[in-house]
């Protein structure tokens, strides 16, 4: 079988023709990257307006449980972007099991102010967990 496939490639055979296709493929697919790549690189120039000047921040935004929570709480202020950025900051400090157990702090507050003042070594982690929850959420979402 190999012997055939060298007389072929040696003769012009079919083997050739499909090998210089795949490199006439190859050629044409950098050529193409390099095009599009040179077409990127030229965009987005152009004057700058000294007096046009954007600002952004990057919020961080996830979707999970708290933010569900939040957007159906019925709270003045919620929005996606905020409700999503307080869950960012619950899925840096917060375990999953932390996280449901807060869910019901939005329609029950009171609850929040049991568990605070609870003597449970259980509730007293879950309260400093909540506690910088807490922090970090006003540091990212203000």
């Amino acid at each position: 079988m190999i012997a055939q496939i060298d007389r072929a490639y040696l003769t012009g055979g079919q083997p050739r023709r499909i090998a210089a296709r795949q490199i006439r493929a190859t050629i044409m697919k950098r050529v193409t990257f390099l095009g599009l790549a040179v077409f990127l690189a030229g965009c987005g120039g152009g004057p700058r307006d000294p007096d046009r000047v954007v600002t952004m921040r990057a919020t961080p935004v996830a979707y999970g449980p708290i933010s569900k929570a939040c957007l159906q709480s019925g709270r003045e202020g919620r929005s996606r972007e905020l409700c999503g950025c307080i869950q960012a900051a619950a899925d840096k400090t917060l375990s999953s099991s932390q996280q449901r157990r807060s869910i019901a702090f939005y329609s029950n507050p009171h609850l929040a102010q049991e568990i605070r003042q609870s003597d449970r070594p259980v509730d007293e982690q879950f309260w400093e967990a909540y506690v910088n929850y807490g922090r970090l959420a006003e540091q990212l979402c203000s």
